[in-house]
């Protein structure tokens, strides 16, 4: 983000060329602007209303979280599509474990962690180490966790311990964004407690990126492995890693989910995987790897949960009509980043010949 500042704002001479991640960024928050600026000339309504804005992101501080974990794989050159399971499962485990066993919020978000992590360590080991397909090894996973959610609980489990249900309910005002109800009263925008546990998530990744070995070893390894190699980085540990976090995330993932419904279900997050790919995507993540950044995914998973509100204020509100729009979006980033990054890569050739 500085640098992208630092180069719009900054004395010419000290300007840089973008890199591309920080390209791609820039690309997804204007795109990002201009259609929820589009919501607010053309229909106004709701997108004048701050509350609706934090609802993109209380609706899915989950989706945020673990789109950033798709991120990181998906910056490798991996994919990861058991995320939604994961998500599932931790839901109904944890909905389990507190009605049945008497277990209180601590061990809840230890059930969430160690479900998260396992997955994680398994599917990063027969990545990285075995050398087995990333698809074919999620896909498996994406099965087992669906499955074992209909072990734990085959009818729909509703969370009703005390504490739980406090910090479900706990809402932060923000007391300067709100509205005026027609009783003349101020009524006080609020975000959830998802929200800072996804805010917190997305800084503390941004800055693992940015700052340290491991973050600058994701980047090498997803642009070009054999150039990572003679690089002295491991390979097999960073793609394990990048998996291992994955999981982790996903159990965060899992129980920001679970604070915002309180129920366990074997549909939850249902498509997870596709919305936080297709969100990594429209953030600016190359499928191919090297390129990705976590504040782009952040803003691909609000433009797309925009794009639907867009849909849905135009009267289309069958559901088939937000499928199209998000197929049609998907498809216009991977062609607008295609073009834009080939040009670029046309240009610097010809500044370098």
């Amino acid at each position: 983000m500085a640098n992208i500042f630092t180069n719009l704002f900054g004395k010419k001479e000290n300007r840089q060329p973008l890199s591309n991640t920080s390209l791609l960024l820039l690309i997804t928050i204007c795109i990002f602007v201009g259609m929820y600026l589009l919501g607010i000339i053309i229909w106004g309504g709701g997108f004048r209303n701050p509350q609706q804005f934090l609802d993109l992101l209380n609706n899915n501080a989950y989706l945020i979280v673990a789109a950033c974990g798709l991120t990181i794989v998906m910056i490798t050159g991996g994919i990861d599509i058991s995320v939604g399971g994961s998500i599932a499962l931790i839901t109904m485990a944890s909905v389990v474990f507190m009605e049945d066993h008497n277990g209180g919020i601590l061990s809840s978000i230890l059930i969430a962690l160690g479900i998260g992590l396992a997955m994680g360590l398994i599917q990063g080991y027969l990545v990285s180490f075995l050398k087995i397909q990333p698809f074919i090894v999620t896909l498996a996973g994406m099965f087992f966790t669906r499955g074992m959610t209909t072990i734990v609980s085959t009818a729909p489990r509703t969370a009703n311990n005390e504490l739980f249900l406090d910090l479900k309910d706990f809402e932060i005002d923000i007391p300067f964004l709100g509205t005026w109800a027609r009783n003349g009263n101020w009524i006080p925008s609020y975000i959830e407690v998802g929200v800072v546990i996804a805010l917190v998530v997305v800084l503390l990744l941004w800055a693992m990126l940015r700052w340290t070995r491991f973050g600058r070893n994701l980047y090498a390894v997803g642009g070009n492995t054999e150039s990572a190699l003679m690089l002295g980085i491991n390979v097999r540990r960073t793609q394990f890693f990048a998996y291992v976090l994955c999981g982790v995330l996903a159990g965060i993932a899992g129980f920001c989910y679970l604070l915002h419904t309180g129920a366990g279900n074997a549909s939850n997050a249902t498509a997870a995987e596709m919305q936080a790919i297709a969100s990594s995507i429209i953030g600016g993540t190359l499928l191919s790897g090297g390129v990705g950044s976590v504040i782009g995914t952040m803003f691909g998973v609000m433009s797309l949960k925009t794009i639907n509100n867009l849909v849905v204020a135009a009267g289309l509100r069958e559901p088939y009509w937000q499928s199209i729009t998000t197929g049609l979006m998907l498809a216009f980033f991977i062609v607008l980043q295609s073009v834009i990054l080939s040009q670029r890569k046309k240009k610097l050739g010809n500044m370098a010949g």
